[in-house]
């Protein structure tokens, strides 16, 4: 994909469209998407975090529990997940 400068005129509309707001945009064209489309939805499948690997110390029985209850996964993409759940919830509470 190669990368194009925008003309004016193309720059001109981009600016327009950012100044449109949400309720002012025509969306009658677009159909509905039918309930059944969400069935094997998956959030975040192209989204790829970096990982930085770590020396962490865990308690023995925690670790252990991680590994016998990781669903298919890895025990480590389970703490992550349990982190990352963990820090959002703090981020919304401020």
């Amino acid at each position: 994909m190669s990368k194009k400068e925008f003309s004016p005129k193309e720059l001109c509309e981009l600016e327009k469209l950012v100044a449109l707001s949400d309720d002012k945009i025509d969306t009658q064209d677009i159909p509905e998407a039918p309930a059944e489309n969400w069935t094997f939805a998956r959030r975040g499948a192209f989204y790829k975090p970096v990982k930085q690997p770590v020396s962490i110390r865990i308690d023995a029985d925690v670790l252990d529990w991680f590994k016998r209850h990781a669903e298919g996964r890895g025990y480590q993409t389970e703490i992550n997940q349990v982190l990352r759940r963990h820090v959002m919830a703090k981020e919304r509470q401020g």
